[in-house]
């Protein structure tokens, strides 16, 4: 699968009303088009972020669908928004979660790789990350997905509390040191985000 991410950052007391929006007219846009899997909001009210993650089967999926929608998603998230970041990825590994309840919380963590070790990361992440999330607590699913011209990746991790996702932090720490050297990769930000909306099609 495919994935757009739009990340965004603003006032923190016009978010509210921008993540409604997104959560009814932007995923009904959304699930209208072609190959649509799913998507995924996250904000962080404190601070002001907002981020989108759009899923798509394929990679004419994603690009046919920014091109009907780039002007209606700027102006749905206008009312809040001071900056505007938008990427495109391979979701290299997907283990998205089924039926969170509110009050989910997911942990986005930026990497950077030089672009001939791709599969390497990609390996690793599958082999020695995943096993690992997986035994944690509250750990409740999570992708990899990479850019692998640019030798950029990010790894999103949910759980299904607050609570849940603070107890992981030691332990999620570690597993990052072990992945980071084994994967060659450099860790450039860790975020940490309450799920609005996760709802994304497990690939066949």
């Amino acid at each position: 699968m495919y994935v757009r991410t739009t990340y965004a950052t603003g006032d923190p007391a016009k978010l509210d009303d921008v993540t409604e929006a997104i959560s009814t007219e932007g995923r009904r846009l959304l699930a209208e088009q072609p190959g649509y899997r799913g998507v995924g909001l996250f904000v962080d009210r404190e601070l002001g972020k907002l981020l989108v993650g759009s899923w798509w089967e394929d990679e004419e999926s994603r690009q046919a669908s920014d091109e009907r929608l780039r002007e209606r998603r700027a102006e749905l998230i206008a009312p809040f928004a001071g900056t505007v970041a938008t990427d495109n990825w391979e979701a290299a590994v997907a283990s998205p979660p089924e039926g969170l309840e509110p009050g989910a919380w997911f942990r986005l963590t930026r990497l950077e790789f030089e672009p001939r070790d791709a599969d390497l990361l990609v390996e690793t992440f599958r082999n020695t990350v995943l096993p690992r999330l997986r035994d944690l607590p509250g750990f409740a699913g999570t992708s990899l997905l990479i850019d692998r011209a640019k030798g950029r990746a990010t790894v999103g991790a949910f759980y299904t509390d607050r609570q849940a996702l603070a107890a992981s932090r030691s332990a999620a720490a570690a597993v990052r040191a072990e992945a980071t050297s084994q994967a060659r990769v450099i860790t450039r930000s860790i975020e940490e985000f309450e799920v609005v909306l996760a709802q994304v099609t497990r690939p066949s």
